[in-house]
């Protein structure tokens, strides 16, 4: 069985996952082709739990770029956008648990907390900051080295419309740095 959550938009730089969204909009073609070519896809591979199928979408053009049978960076908005997020519907598909009906609480954003330094205990501040505004939350992935770029944890934030919400996830992670 293949279910399909609302659409998740993304941003990458440099290859790397930014920001993400939910939902994206598109058209109602684009939305059926894309969710016909994530189901083709992940019926060929078998296997159970989440597959990130991540798609191009021009107008009503839909190209394949590619899957990641787990849970997914970009997918991370779930945490705050939907009553089930991918990790707990990822448990739930392989361990044979009942899956609700998924479904999209309000629209939702998540930025990457990419922060750059050289140091084997990083300290990270500004949280305070940014969770000063409601509808902000953020998870730390607990990392203690950064030599270069790393990804620290992830800004999440809702809104009435995802404009707004991506403006918000902007403002929040503007607020986060390494401590000097």
């Amino acid at each position: 069985m293949v279910l399909h959550f609302a659409t998740i938009g993304h941003i990458q730089k440099d290859g790397d996952y930014r920001f993400s969204w939910q939902p994206h909009t598109m058209s109602d073609t684009a939305l059926a082709k894309s969710q016909e070519i994530a189901k083709e896809i992940t019926d060929a591979l078998g296997g159970y739990g989440v597959f990130g199928v991540e798609l191009f979408i021009k107008g009503d053009e839909v190209f394949f770029n590619e899957v990641s049978p787990r849970p997914h960076d970009t997918g991370m908005v779930t945490l705050i956008s939907q009553n089930i997020n991918e990790f707990e519907l990822h448990l739930r598909a392989i361990v044979g648990l009942p899956i609700p009906d998924i479904q999209t609480l309000q629209p939702s954003a998540s930025a990457a907390i990419l922060l750059e330094g050289d140091t084997a205990n990083a300290s990270i501040c500004g949280i305070d900051k940014a969770l000063a505004d409601a509808n902000v939350d953020i998870r730390i992935f607990g990392k203690k080295e950064i030599h270069g770029k790393r990804r620290m944890g992830v800004v999440l934030t809702k809104a009435q419309n995802t404009h707004i919400t991506l403006e918000t996830s902007k403002q929040a992670l503007a607020h986060i740095h390494l401590t000097k």
